[in-house]
């Protein structure tokens, strides 16, 4: 059984865990403090509560705890570009995991395609934290985040690693430890680190799957191995964890499903997305049948014009909505046969209201800069970027995040 394999291999992980390759620390050598923003793809704040995390239950129990609220869409591009610029998705510009914008007729963005994702158009309206730091001196070093291949607003981190799935856990914290070899004058001060292990199994088999606690212990045995690869460096007392997640995930079934063509044609309208939020764009002189079609309260889900959607998603304005978005009731779905669609049903998904509890992210933040034993109530995840700003002393860019929602945190 695969989950048995894992929690096997999760056993000898935690025991080898403290064997990651390190450097004796330079005789007399200072260490400054460091940051590291995790994050844990899909990570709910009740998988702390499963017994599968040691690591991962002790730094919050030890540190700072908390649950995020997502910005909408609670998906994952759009949440990892709020973490670092402090913007919602509808001001940084990153509405979707998959966009199309009138400014670039043909071209669509998606997780995949790097040619198309290279084009700066995409990321330019919003500057994130390591583009920030470069600019006033902090040294960066990104291994894994979306977007932080790319040159963006002229500037890119002093390391990255261009994301590669198939790169294992423990691989890159290893890269990362290696960073901290280097000699002080190239050593980045603040890193980001990224794992999707936990959310792809939490879509497979559901949030609620023993194949999702074993990636959870899998994702925990490689967080304890950065902790003893820090430690071994001397960077046990001067490294700041600010873990966090994009959204939590939630059980769906392949039987609710909203069919959209059902209500619209693709004569009558292009679909730019489909899921538990869709986005319509009706065709020249179909927007009145489109609107008849879909506005409004219906079963299982409710439908807006861009410019009344809800104000607390603060997705009216930019140009990537489409005219028409709808939001599923929770466990419900969207699908349109205008776009791909998965061969194997998934068994968990996200991307509904932010406010559903099963859409939460976690929290945890532990180190010299934080208090111990502190619970946070919870909060808008665009004020993780004013917190890292302060830890690594660097003035933020103009964002819609509050340091006053996590300063209880720290010393």
């Amino acid at each position: 059984m695969n989950w048995l394999r894992s929690f096997a291999f999760v056993v000898c992980a935690i025991a080898l865990g403290a064997c990651a390759t390190a450097s004796a620390p330079r005789s007399g050598e200072a260490r400054e403090d460091v940051v590291i923003l995790i994050s844990l793809d899909g990570f709910r704040p009740d998988y702390l509560d499963r017994g599968n995390t040691p690591t991962l239950s002790r730094l919050a129990a030890e540190g700072v705890r908390g649950s995020m609220r997502p910005s909408f869409p609670s998906v994952t591009f759009p949440n990892h570009y709020t973490l670092v610029t402090g913007l919602h998705p509808g001001r940084n510009g990153m509405v979707n995991n998959r966009m199309e914008d009138p400014q670039r007729p043909g071209a669509v963005f998606t997780l995949q395609d790097r040619n198309v994702a290279a084009d700066p158009i995409w990321w330019s309206d919003g500057v994130p934290i390591w583009v920030i730091a470069e600019r006033q001196g902090v040294r960066t070093g990104t291994m894994f985040w979306p977007g932080s291949e790319y040159e963006i607003a002229g500037g890119r981190p002093s390391r990255y690693r261009v994301f590669d799935q198939s790169t294992a856990s423990f691989a890159r914290v290893d890269v990362l430890l290696s960073w901290l070899d280097l000699p002080l004058t190239e050593r980045p001060r603040f890193f980001t680190l990224y794992f999707d292990l936990v959310d792809s199994a939490g879509h497979r088999f559901g949030p609620d799957a023993m194949e999702t606690n074993a990636a959870a212990a899998e994702v925990d045995a490689a967080i304890a191995r950065l902790v003893a690869g820090l430690r071994a460096r001397g960077y046990g007392e001067h490294a700041n964890l600010v873990i966090v997640a994009d959204h939590g995930m939630a059980t769906q079934t392949p039987e609710q499903v909203i069919e959209l063509e059902a209500r619209i044609t693709p004569q009558q309208a292009h679909v730019v997305w489909d899921g538990p939020f869709s986005g319509v764009n009706p065709l020249p002189g179909h927007e009145t049948e489109v609107e008849r079609a879909l506005l409004g309260r219906r079963e299982h889900g409710e439908c807006w014009r861009k410019s009344e959607l809800p104000e607390r998603f603060d997705c009216r304005d930019h140009r990537r909505v489409p005219a028409i978005v709808c939001l599923a009731d929770l466990g419900w779905r969207y699908r349109s046969t205008q776009l791909p669609q998965y061969t194997t049903p998934a068994l968990g998904n996200h991307g509904w209201d932010p406010q559903a509890a099963e859409m939460a992210a976690v929290f945890i933040a532990h180190g010299p800069a934080f208090r111990q034993h502190a619970t946070l109530p919870q909060f808008e995840n665009t004020s993780v970027y004013p917190l890292l700003a302060r830890l690594i002393d660097v003035t933020p860019e103009p964002n819609q995040g509050h340091l006053e929602d996590t300063e209880a945190a720290l010393r």
